[in-house]
């Protein structure tokens, strides 16, 4: 039987993730955020009222068999000129999807049908929802876009409505797993905004699964301004509950210095494992880095360390 692994998170950090683990045989559920209110997603969740498909545009294309080709098809972004400016085709395929099929959660089930993904994408909820913050200094942000933007530390997030409702299939495959993955991706509004519905919450209480954080290489700024690894932990654990994480996978590979020296001038830096700090979960240290010019997870890497964690049942 294979294992059943589910995945939690949005941003390129989540599709990053996916398409290492499709060439190994496990069943994956990836649960996107629904909160992106920026740029082409944005703009066709406010004409339109659909979910933001930006994220699970990059999942199921991900997932697909014809990556190379539906990557670029799905990524096409029209001419800055005209009425659509700035819109990919694959966020204007899943809204026409969307009204053709009856629903968003249908479009996304026919979009993996044509696509022939292994795997399913599930948005976290079908609610519209708008994620609110509230930084340290005590100044309000409404809206995840003005929320990354901001360039000081990040205090609490919440959703409003606070009462939306995460999709009963979430909630299903999150009891039903083997494993849970949160990350990599933006912390807060990848991550947490999908651990503040009661029903993902709830599940992740009541599974037998375990529960893997993949923590980002580099501090991100604003987010998580010179965060260690237990800033991390802490912060998912007051948006959730104490000892929800089991395992932490984080970065030890060496970052070239050029890539080193402009994350740099970004104010951006590796987080630092500060392992004393953390006693209740298991945290493994391994070379994650991708050979490109950015510090991200090289997804083959990634895929390969969970595939083979020890006291798995993932063979």
């Amino acid at each position: 039987m294979k294992c059943n692994i589910v995945t939690i998170g949005g941003g390129s950090g989540l599709s990053t993730l996916l398409r290492g683990l499709k060439k190994y045989p496990v069943n994956i559920t990836a649960v996107v955020a629904v909160s992106d209110d920026g740029g082409s997603s944005g703009k066709l969740r406010t004409e339109f009222g659909v979910l933001p498909p930006g994220d699970i545009r990059n999942c199921l294309v991900a997932l697909s068999e014809e990556e190379n080709l539906m990557t670029k098809l799905f990524g096409y972004r029209f001419p800055k000129k005209g009425s659509l400016s700035n819109h990919s085709f694959g966020n204007l395929f899943l809204t026409a999807l969307s009204s053709i099929s009856g629903g968003f959660d249908k479009a996304i089930t026919n979009a993996s049908s044509i696509l022939a993904i292994k795997g399913k994408v599930l948005p976290v909820s079908l609610d519209n929802v708008i994620l609110k913050a509230e930084l340290e200094d005590g100044t309000r942000v409404s809206g995840e876009t003005k929320i990354s933007r901001s360039k000081k530390n990040i205090s609490h997030v919440e959703i409003f409505p606070k009462n939306a409702k995460s999709s009963k299939s979430v909630t299903d495959a999150i009891l039903n797993a083997d494993y849970v993955i949160l990350g990599p991706g933006s912390l807060y509004t990848s991550i947490i905004v999908n651990l503040l519905f009661k029903g993902v919450i709830n599940a992740l209480r009541k599974t037998k699964a375990k529960k893997i954080y993949v923590c980002n290489i580099m501090t991100q700024v604003g987010e998580t301004t010179n965060f260690k690894l237990s800033d991390h932990i802490n912060a998912i654990e007051k948006h959730s509950y104490k000892g929800i994480i089991d395992i932490v996978l984080v970065n030890n590979g060496k970052i070239h210095p050029s890539v080193a020296q402009r994350y740099k001038k970004e104010k951006s830096m590796p987080v630092i494992v500060d392992k004393k700090a953390l006693k209740n979960v298991k945290i493994i240290e391994r070379d994650f880095i991708s050979k490109t010019q950015y510090a991200h997870h090289d997804y083959t890497k990634l895929a390969k360390v969970i595939f083979n964690l020890p006291g798995r049942k993932l063979k």
